[in-house]
């Protein structure tokens, strides 16, 4: 399926591969379906751009490239909504920011994703641990291995 973007033009991408946010993303509720799209082939980073919307993607990253130990609790009642069999089948992403001085993830609206049943949700936390600016560092990330 063909996907017209701002960025990159139009991107192919398959069908199968689409994300379904059936609550949409905080700010953007209508925008449901997202395509998850790598711009090189060792890529840290991702563009989640919305299928039927051009003007609007996020760029995205494994939180545990930069915070190994970075934990998004997810209650039963959203795995059930993700149809996520194993919490292994979850993927959890985070959304990058512009930050004074760098680039910053929100760590308390993590994404998560059933890498199977292509079903996505934002949480929200309140851990008082995280933040919505977390800053990344300067150094290069740890290699993750996860995929959507």
């Amino acid at each position: 399926m063909l996907i017209r973007t701002n960025r990159f033009g139009m991107v192919d991408v398959d069908a199968e591969r689409i994300i379904e946010f059936e609550g949409g993303i905080l700010g953007f509720p209508e925008q449901r379906r997202y395509a998850l799209i790598q711009t090189n082939d060792d890529p840290v980073f991702f563009w989640l751009q919305a299928v039927d919307e051009p003007s609007l993607a996020f760029v995205v990253c494994d939180p545990h490239a930069f915070v190994p130990d970075y934990q998004a609790p997810i209650r039963r009642d959203d795995v059930a909504q993700l149809g996520i069999d194993d919490l292994g089948d979850a993927q959890v992403l985070v959304i990058v920011n512009k930050a004074p001085g760098g680039l910053a993830v929100n760590l308390l609206g993590p994404l998560v994703v059933g890498a199977s049943s292509r079903r996505g949700k934002q949480l929200v936390l309140s851990s008082k641990r995280y933040s919505t600016r977390h800053p990344l560092p300067d150094f290069a990330p740890r290699a993750v291995s996860k995929t959507a």
